[in-house]
């Protein structure tokens, strides 16, 4: 029998990110993935190929509608060719998750190719596609097995008309009207996607908001700019039955006084977040818990109840985002080491791609409210800013949020062009227990969409931006 000192189920990000570190860190590893590709939902069916649909619709968005005003001339009409389109966004997903099998070999990882699950607290059964059993033997074992999407009890996903996010990145053809279900990160930023292709799009959310999770400044700012875009939304309606005849799919919902609402339309979009995925792990055999959500319940250093078995990622409590996942990869790994690790999950930033992109860290303002704690804001609109003039992407703004008395940087919330990439320098700040005043003194390349962070905590700091 094979002999490990951790084995690691499941290959998405915490997964592959523990087994190098592991590996780094001198132990002999080895990681258990049930499907041909590594990379877990992340790269195979999540950020990687929605990021690359997302990017592509916006060229062709940008190519429709800007390419003229930039004094671009194409003659004849520009078509979308959904295929090329697909094709293209798989072969970024092949040349990822390539990429994932090379750092297996360079870092000598083990790589088993079927469904992991415990014979007991040391030893995996790895069930193979060939209906072959092989058992491994491990000191220590990471669960990493990621979500999957949730649905409503009455609906059923048919995978054809009725979709999730999975189904969602391999269509075959643009829909005449997409009903997404559910107003977060997934059913947003896919419905941009085929709203730039032609399709309508229709967003029924339960709350009485968007992105409900995040910064109620940054909701309103991005419902603003979507329904400029031409998406529609139906806030406060509770969903209650999902039909299919045929090509039609019709939705009913009840709005916020009661009233029966009907949408009609050829596909239908369930993106109402995501749930643990423990199918078919056995945790029973190894004595591993979970709590009443179905998450696997660990400790403060990502142990489960089980001395010598850790989970990690969308199967524990907390965010379910890759770059969390990863964060905790390291962690545990480290910590078989002797290390002393440490995660801020205050410091996880989260990100909306759709355009323009929305990102935050830390505080909302609702949380700080609803704490107690007296706080100061300072505010920039993007529009202010001559690069977003020169680019055209003049929506949204930077809000920072500090304490009234000491002037630490208690959260950071943007909405505008390549706010994924500026979220990094409100984590920054904020690891190091930055002051607004920090931020606003540090010198901010000209012209750039940063020079917002910078307006943004001048505005905090004695509400003395100076481009405003």
């Amino acid at each position: 029998m094979n002999q490990y000192d951790v084995a690691i189920i499941g290959s998405g990000p915490g997964g592959y990110v523990a087994a190098i570190r592991c590996a780094q860190l001198g132990m002999k590893t080895a990681i258990i993935e049930k499907y041909s590709t590594l990379g877990g939902t992340c790269l195979n069916v999540g950020c990687i190929p929605s990021k690359a649909l997302l990017d592509s619709s916006h060229h062709y968005e940008d190519a429709v509608k800007h390419f003229e005003e930039h004094g671009i001339d194409i003659p004849g009409e520009i078509k979308v060719n959904l295929e090329q389109m697909i094709a293209r966004k798989q072969g970024v997903v092949d040349q990822t998750t390539k990429g994932i099998q090379f750092l297996m070999d360079k870092n000598k990882i083990e790589v088993f190719e079927g469904v992991g699950s415990f014979k007991d607290a040391t030893h995996v059964n790895i069930k193979k596609n060939d209906g072959k059993t092989e058992t491994i033997e491990a000191k220590n074992i990471i669960i990493a097995t990621g979500s999957k999407p949730s649905s409503l009890p009455f609906i059923k996903i048919d995978k054809e008309r009725v979709i999730t996010s999975t189904e969602a990145l391999k269509l075959k053809e643009v829909p005449k009207h997409l009903i997404v279900i559910g107003g977060g990160v997934i059913g947003l930023e896919l419905g941009q996607v085929y709203k730039r292709l032609g399709a309508e799009v229709t967003v029924v959310e339960y709350m009485d908001r968007i992105i409900p999770g995040m910064d109620g400044a940054l909701s309103k700012e991005l419902t603003k700019v979507l329904k400029k875009q031409k998406m529609k939304f139906a806030l406060s309606h509770k969903v209650k039955s999902v039909e299919r005849k045929g090509d039609k799919i019709t939705v009913k919902a009840d709005d916020k006084k009661g009233k029966e609402v009907v949408f009609e339309g050829d596909y239908c979009l369930v993106s109402v977040g995501r749930r643990p995925y423990t199918d078919g792990l056995n945790l029973e055999a190894a004595g591993v818990k979970v709590d009443d959500r179905g998450k696997i319940a660990v400790d403060d250093h990502l142990k489960t109840n089980v001395d010598n078995i850790y989970a990690i990622g969308d199967v524990i409590k907390g965010a379910m985002l890759a770059h969390k996942a990863e964060e905790e990869g390291s962690f545990v790994a480290e910590q078989l080491a002797g290390q002393k690790p440490h995660i801020d999950y205050n410091l996880i930033p989260g990100v909306v791609y759709t355009w323009p992109e929305v990102a935050a860290v830390g505080k909302t303002e609702e949380e700080l409210k609803e704490a107690g704690v007296a706080y100061k804001v300072g505010q920039f609109p993007m529009r202010a800013l001559g690069r977003a003039r020169a680019s055209m992407d003049i929506d949204g703004f930077v809000k920072i949020l500090a304490d009234e008395a000491t002037d630490e940087v208690l959260g950071v919330h943007m909405i505008g062009a390549r706010c994924a990439d500026l979220i990094t320098e409100g984590v920054t700040a904020m690891e190091f227990r930055a002051s607004a005043e920090d931020i606003a003194r540090m010198s901010h390349a000209h012209p750039t969409y940063a020079e917002a962070v910078k307006e943004a905590a001048l505005a905090a700091t004695e509400d003395r931006a100076l481009h405003v």
